[in-house]
Formats: structure tokens, C-alpha cells, sequence
């Protein structure tokens, strides 16, 4: 599974091995628990990778086969590929820019991703950006 957290200050992806459904499950436990208010909705979410990024071609030859896959490329922003996923939005908002989101993929597919995401970060930490 991926989770991607949005908060104020930027976005952080995390590859985990739990399944969306056993982490969605534990969310709203600790939701009940607290009293804290919980929305969870079907939705899309998409963050961007550079496009100059040597690996980025693979993840379009490996998606190829998978049509429905439940992720997609879009050209965005000079120099940007936004990657486009299907999953669920976990926050205390649905309108909310600050949250969860946590989608599901094919095990290869979700490892790529987060090798090429953390390229970038790391590309971008050097860069002092």
C-alpha cells in the first residue's frame, strides 16, 4: 500500500506492507476512541515528479500492461510528470488540504513509485530547493 500524507508544510509518500483495508480499519478505531471526526471517501490524489528523472520511462513501460491499474502520467508544469492515483482520502475534512490518502497498486508498480518519489527528494534536497 501507499500512504500519502499531505500537511501544511509539503507531502511525504511511505511504501507500507499492511493492506489499505486492516490501516483504513485502525484509523477509524482510533477515531471512535478519540471522538475526533474521521472522513473517508473514494477519490483521486496526484503529486508531481520531475520529468528529467533517468527511471520515469520504466514506470510508463511497466504501467503499460496494467490499464486500469488504478494510477496514471500526466504531463503538467514544465519540467513536471503528475502522477495520478485512485484511492481513498482519510482526513477530519473531505474539503480539507491536509490529510491521508492511501491507494492500493500491484506490489512492483508501488515499489517503483516509491524509489522514483525518493529520487526526487533527494534530487531536490541537494539542490537546497
Amino acid at each position: 500500500m501507499l500512504k500519502l500524507t499531505y500537511t501544511d508544510d509539503g507531502f511525504w509518500l511511505e511504501h507500507l506492507s499492511t493492506t489499505v483495508e486492516t490501516w483504513l480499519q485502525s484509523r477509524l478505531l482510533v477515531s471512535l476512541h478519540s471522538g475526533t471526526a474521521l472522513t473517508m471517501e473514494p477519490t483521486t490524489a496526484s503529486f508531481l515528479l520531475p520529468e528529467h528523472l533517468p527511471e520515469l520511462t520504466t514506470l510508463e513501460t511497466l504501467l503499460w500492461p496494467e490499464v486500469g491499474c488504478g494510477i496514471t502520467l500526466a504531463a503538467c508544469d514544465a519540467g513536471y510528470v503528475e502522477i495520478c492515483l485512485n484511492g481513498t482520502w482519510v482526513g477530519a475534512d473531505p474539503e480539507a488540504e491536509t490529510g491521508v490518502f492511501v491507494t492500493r497498486l500491484g506490489d512492483r508498480t508501488e515499489t517503483f513509485l516509491y524509489r522514483l518519489w525518493r529520487q526526487a527528494e533527494a534530487i531536490t534536497e541537494l539542490q537546497g530547493d
